[in-house]
C-alpha cells in the first residue's frame, strides 16, 4: 500500500470567479470614459460647404450651434421644405436667437464669456438671405465672435 492514494476520478478544479467583479467594472469604467453621448439631435438636414483655408477650434466647450437647412423627411410635412434654423433641439425663428444666446452666454463661467464662439452649421445650398438675418440678431446680442462651419476640399 501507498501513503498517496489516488482518487477515481480526476476532474478539475472549479474556475475562480472572484476576480469577474473587477473585470466587468474595469470594462464598464472604459466605456463610460470613451463613450460620447451626442448632444442635439439634428431636425435639419446639413451637407457642409468645403472650404480650403480651415482653423481647428482650440476649445470647443465654448462653442454654441446654430443649425440651418432644410427639414428632414420626418418633419417636412409640418415645417416644409424651406431652410429652417435650429437652435439645441426645437426650431425656431430668427427672433429666438437672441435669447438662445443669452442663455448659452448664462450658461458659461464668468470669466469665459467673454471667449463665447457661436457657429454656425449650414447647409451648402442654404440662401444667404436667412444668413444675413442671422448675423443681425447676433450682432444685436453682442455675439460677435461667429465660425462658419465646413469639411475640408479634398484636392485631386
Amino acid at each position: 500500500m501507498s501513503k498517496f492514494k489516488k482518487s477515481g476520478s480526476n476532474e478539475l478544479p472549479a474556475i475562480s470567479t472572484a476576480s469577474l467583479p473587477d473585470i466587468v467594472f474595469m470594462l464598464l469604467f472604459f466605456f463610460m470614459v470613451t463613450t460620447t453621448m451626442r448632444e442635439v439631435t439634428y431636425m435639419v438636414k446639413i451637407t457642409l460647404p468645403t472650404a480650403t483655408e480651415l482653423s481647428k477650434l482650440e476649445k470647443k466647450s465654448l462653442v454654441s450651434y446654430i443649425y440651418v437647412g432644410e427639414p428632414i423627411p420626418q418633419y417636412q410635412k409640418t415645417f416644409g421644405v424651406a431652410p429652417r434654423i435650429q437652435l439645441n433641439d426645437q426650431f425656431a425663428n430668427v427672433a429666438d436667437i437672441q435669447d438662445y444666446i443669452i442663455a448659452e452666454r448664462e450658461a458659461r463661467n464668468e470669466a469665459e464669456r467673454n471667449q463665447m464662439i457661436t457657429s454656425l452649421k449650414v447647409d451648402e445650398n442654404t440662401t444667404m438671405g436667412i444668413i444675413t438675418d442671422i448675423k443681425q440678431e447676433l450682432r444685436k446680442s453682442a455675439a460677435l465672435h461667429i465660425n462658419y462651419s465646413s469639411r475640408k476640399k479634398v484636392e485631386r
